[in-house]
């Protein structure tokens, strides 16, 4: 592929009699508005900024900078949203972005690749605190930690080459590409491929002659991949070498926690290589689990927090609402025999339902609860507070939804005793938290 291959993006503004200035009735994405001085970083990887009083959620700016702004949607009557596509007055933390196809108008993988790593993670830093004080009514500051790479790995480790699950989508002539932001419009892969993928799934590679003569193409990952078999191509560095996969989920096999992980191809598991094991150990420790326990792992997927509660010598019941996740976690721990016992179904439902197969018990010692990134909910928390567990390790990758419900917890007696964060998703907005939950006025 060769640079002419990529898709045309405009990324500086038009004319400045484009530009708007607040009088105009009707603004239109591609319309420009400016000079604006950049606000604070908000949840979901843009800065507030403000024009004439209207609030512009703007991405690929940071705090204080004073920037054109072109307008990606004006459809909300309270607040418009926007790329700087001309800094005027830059941050000592912009760098250049190290991918060709990252920035306005590109793809919409990466929000933080324009800033300097240090300054990301406090930034997420920021972001989490405010979330707090905002939605729980908690003041606190949790530095973002930093997460190495395995040792051993032949990934950068330096912010790229991180990412070991990846879904490229293919173009109309089977070109691989990721989606820009807010868009199902296709920004095709550089010959580098992704940045922050792991090297062995960087870029699926083509055979044939170059796209321009060759419409239908293909993509080779190992063997050739015939496009027209479907839209999407997911790429996996697992323990046991890259997978291609398209169509049927195929499984693969994850190492952490001591143990071996059969995860479906398309399926859940952490994508930072390091991220199953920096959580185990981190809700390990927040909970301090001793043998003979009771514990409920809650979303437990393929099983990780249950085989590291097993090991402690704890009994787990999981539950899991993927009943191929559940599958495989039973194969995955059949060693642990009945201190291993899984529920295939909803957890709020699991949770109520008050007797009969499936049925959780009324009472427990510990919680692992790793939910979606919408969170677990007022009734989930509700049902968890019930059964009285000495101690909850909530594993978050969203801080608003952590933070809404730590205020449920608080609203049932139990208070957040601990938090830590972790930057496992370098150059995005995303991070993970594990924090630790008890009931309030707990000596522990």
């Amino acid at each position: 592929m060769t640079t002419e291959d990529r898709e045309p993006v405009e990324k500086t503004p038009g004319p400045v009699a484009a530009q708007q200035t607040g009088t105009d009735p009707d603004p239109r994405p591609g319309d420009v508005v400016g000079p604006v001085t950049v606000g604070p970083i908000a949840h979901g990887g843009h800065c507030v900024a403000r024009h004439d009083g209207r609030v512009i959620f703007t991405r690929h700016a940071l705090p204080g900078e004073e920037v054109m702004i072109t307008l990606t949607d004006t459809s909300q009557r309270k607040f418009w949203r926007g790329d700087a596509t001309t800094v005027i007055t830059s941050s000592a933390d912009r760098i250049e972005p190290a991918c060709r196809i990252s920035g306005p108008g590109l793809c919409g993988g990466c929000d933080f690749q324009h800033i300097e790593l240090t300054a990301q993670r406090e930034l997420k830093a920021a972001v989490l605190a405010e979330q707090l004080q905002r939605l729980a009514g908690i003041e606190l500051d949790v530095p973002v930690e930093q997460v190495p790479m395995p040792t051993g790995s032949d990934m950068v480790g330096d912010g790229f080459g991180w990412r070991t699950r990846m879904r490229y989508l293919l173009d109309d002539r089977g070109r691989p590409g990721l989606r820009a932001h807010r868009s199902h419009r296709i920004i095709t892969l550089p010959a580098e491929g992704c940045r922050i993928a792991a090297p062995t799934i960087a870029h699926p590679g083509r055979v044939g002659a170059e796209p321009d003569t060759d419409p239908q193409g293909g993509v080779d990952p190992q063997g050739g991949v015939d496009p027209q078999g479907g839209s999407e191509l997911i790429g996996i560095a697992a323990k046991d070498g890259p997978h291609w996969i398209t169509g049927a989920s195929e499984p693969v096999v994850e190492h952490a926690a001591g143990r071996d992980w059969r995860v479906a191809g398309d399926g859940f598991w952490q994508v930072h290589p390091s991220a199953a094991d920096t959580l185990v150990e981190a809700v390990l420790e927040a909970l301090g689990p001793t043998p003979g326990e009771n514990a409920f792992d809650l979303y437990c997927g393929v099983g990780l927090f249950t085989g590291a509660l097993i090991d402690a010598g704890c009994r787990v019941v999981g539950v899991e609402s993927s009943h191929g996740a559940v599958a495989d976690a039973r194969h995955n721990l059949s060693d642990a025999g009945p201190r291993a016992r899984f529920v295939a179904g909803r957890v709020d439902r699991a949770l109520r339902q008050p007797r009969g197969k499936g049925a959780l018990p009324r009472s427990t010692d510990l919680v692992v609860l790793d939910p979606p990134r919408t969170g677990a909910g007022r009734a989930v928390v509700q049902q968890i507070a019930a059964r009285r567990p000495r101690a909850i390790a909530y594993v978050a990758c969203d801080p608003a939804a952590l933070a809404r419900d730590l205020g449920y917890f608080d609203k049932h007696g139990y208070e957040l005793e601990s938090l830590r964060a972790f930057d496992l998703f370098p150059m995005t907005h995303h991070l993970e938290c594990v924090a630790l939950v008890q009931p309030a006025g707990d000596p522990a």
